[in-house]
């Protein structure tokens, strides 16, 4: 299965939606929404935002490695 490193996160605060790359090499722990300017965190549980709020999970979890 090929790596998809492309993921749409969603803003929790305003609901805007925004197509993001994906690191392949470190867990992005932090987002600013383009729109509203609030940062995001990961939710409890999850390794980073875009486990959180992509439509995709990040490069390492999609090959079910240990996230950062």
């Amino acid at each position: 299965m090929k790596t998809i490193l492309k993921s749409e996160i969603t803003c929790p605060n305003c609901g805007h939606k925004e197509v993001e790359d994906m690191p392949t090499n470190a867990c992005q722990f932090f987002y600013q929404c383009k729109n509203c300017k609030k940062v995001l965190k990961p939710k409890e549980g999850d390794c980073c935002v875009y486990c959180s709020y992509g439509t995709v999970p990040c490069p390492p979890i999609q090959e079910n490695k240990s996230c950062c």
